[in-house]
């Protein structure tokens, strides 16, 4: 079987006795569906993240372990090349929110996000890419070549009922929420640091949603790299690029859409960004943590080389770049109290998957006074444009019922709240009203006077 995506990782999975049911077809991708070893853990809703459509349904179907069973039942059918759009197969992917807890959370490490994307691109090879995947996917060409033009669709959209509805019809966009609009400028470093910086230079990496619909966040974030003594470069396309002026991309969307083919053309602008960065080792940072962390672990599924894991090294979220600092090179961040009662923390699904909530966790303690709590949450529900998806609407809603909106409605309207990921602090604005801010925010208001 061809594949999009590079499964040479499980190659040698499969060697010894506790290994079973290797599907029929499907050479390393089986492998990777066939990890599953049925501890039933995405069964489970106790704490932790895995599995939210189970959760939200309480239906074995709806759970990893049946995910891998359909994929299993799919492959092991060699002689139907049209598998991939088995009715079957849509049913078990549905609800998959591609959190990534599995990858975590799942003794067996099931990588149900990277079976997903493959699924998705095997799908369109065999009944084309769907208007609304192409209109999701394509956010970073939409942002990068066309503004403008978004931005006055979706206030108008959002600001119009009738064409809330004929979108829904049309395209499958629920109705019944806003779809995030661009800010009226995108994010523009207007007085670079001057030389390196007393602790040397540091790379930001503003990702697509920090670009172009919330770039105060860079800039916040700008500032506090520069008040920790870096000077801090904005992360440019190369030299050779085809398209310079087009804003770098970790290529999540297409991913996540499965549109391997665009999301390897973003990577492979990234890695020749970042050539002579990663030569250097110079670090480089990002905020957006389902941005960031798909670069660090996603990328090697395209098959681009070595040079993927040598970048892997150098990346981090701003919260983990700034606690590995404080640990192991002396930094030591000017901060002052805040004025603020106890601030409610969530986690992105990522954050939580690979561990950086300790950061997050270690960096707010810095400032003198300040005090949280971490919500203890499974997905918000929103997962990148699964909320915007007119059947998943309720199910979106659901999820983010179970914990994350109980905990911030129930919560006094000046507490603090603080959501790194994007798609989390829409779902929290649109489900309670509230405006959760990025951590980036709350260190520029807490750093010291000069």
């Amino acid at each position: 079987m061809k594949t999009f995506l590079d499964w040479s990782a499980y190659d040698t999975y499969g060697i010894g006795d506790a290994y079973s049911g290797i599907p029929a077809t499907g050479g390393n991708y089986a492998k990777a569906v066939a990890v599953c070893m049925h501890s039933r853990d995405c069964q489970k809703s106790g704490k932790g993240v895995m599995c939210p459509s189970y959760r939200v349904t309480g239906e074995v179907k709806h759970s990893t372990e049946a995910r891998v069973a359909a994929f299993k039942a799919a492959l092991n059918d060699g002689s139907d090349e049209r598998a991939f759009a088995d009715p079957r197969l849509d049913e078990a992917m549905d609800l998959c929110v591609s959190c990534k807890a599995c990858k975590k959370e799942c003794p067996s490490a099931v990588d149900m996000t990277l079976i997903k994307t493959e699924y998705l691109a095997q799908r369109h090879e065999i009944v084309g890419v769907p208007k609304r995947l192409r209109l999701f996917g394509g956010v970073p060409e939409w942002t990068g070549r066309h503004r403008a033009l978004l931005r006055f669709a979706i206030r108008l959209r959002n600001r119009s009922g009738f064409l809330s509805k004929l979108a829904e019809k049309w395209l499958g966009i629920t109705a019944r929420r806003p779809i995030p609009e661009p800010a009226p400028a995108a994010f523009a470093r207007s007085a670079p640091t001057a030389g390196a910086g007393a602790r040397g230079e540091v790379i930001l990496f503003v990702d697509t949603f920090c670009h172009h619909f919330d770039p105060h966040v860079a800039e916040a974030a700008v500032e506090v790299l520069e008040r920790a003594g870096y000077g801090v470069r904005i992360a440019k396309p190369a030299p050779t690029d085809s398209e310079p002026d087009r804003p770098l991309c970790c290529g999540r969307t297409y991913l996540t859409t499965g549109m391997v083919k665009k999301a390897r053309g973003e990577a492979e602008r990234v890695l020749a960004a970042f050539r002579d960065e990663i030569a250097a080792k110079t670090p480089i940072i990002g905020l957006e943590p389902s941005c960031l962390l798909s670069l660090r672990d996603e990328l090697y599924s395209l098959g681009l080389g070595p040079e993927v894991g040598d970048l892997g090294k150098q990346l981090y979220l701003l919260e983990e770049f700034l606690a590995r600092e404080y640990q192991n090179n002396g930094l030591r961040l000017s901060l002052k109290p805040l004025d603020l009662p106890k601030a409610l923390v969530h986690g992105h699904c990522h954050q939580k998957a690979f561990g950086a909530m300790k950061a997050t966790k270690k960096v707010l303690g810095w400032i003198p006074g300040f005090s949280f709590d971490i919500i203890e949450t499974s997905c918000c529900g929103m997962a990148g444009s699964f909320g915007l998806e007119a059947e998943h609407y309720e199910t979106s809603m659901k999820m983010a019922d179970l914990s994350l909106l109980p905990a911030v409605r129930g919560s006094a309207p000046e507490t603090p709240l603080i959501a790194n990921g994007f798609s989390c602090r829409h779902q929290i604005e649109h489900g309670s009203g509230r405006r959760a801010r990025h951590i980036a925010l709350v260190l520029r208001d807490a750093l010291a006077a000069r």
